[in-house]
């Protein structure tokens, strides 16, 4: 195995696990809505395709629902303790901001 083909393995590896962590027990679910074809949606895809597996990893048991629906705005939902919720819209975003959004639901804790 080349010595540029193992850099380009870490480097991918590296990319792949940067900013995924343990998300906190007071946020319950976190509900995803994109839709399959529309450019607005394309941020969620690449963030579905880039974050989602490496997130699921670090927390299998927690639930991370992804929904598709033709024709949708791409939105996000967060579900806290007591059936309190926050929503962002996440239109025409890309990925790294996809995950901003997941993690500034994550770091505020509802009162």
């Amino acid at each position: 195995m080349s010595m540029c083909y193992v850099m380009q393995l870490s480097k991918i590896k590296m990319a792949s696990s940067v900013g995924v962590r343990k998300l906190p027990q007071y946020l319950k679910e976190i509900r995803i809505l994109l839709c399959q074809r529309s450019s607005s949606s394309q941020g969620v895809r690449d963030w579905v395709e880039k974050c989602y597996v490496d997130l699921k990893k670090q927390n299998p048991a927690f639930p991370i629902r992804v929904r598709e629906c033709s024709g949708i705005q791409p939105k996000m939902y967060a579900r806290y303790d007591f059936g309190q919720e926050s929503c962002a819209d996440l239109e025409n975003m890309n990925s790294q901001q996809v995950n901003e959004t997941l993690y500034k639901f994550a770091d505020s804790k509802p009162q």
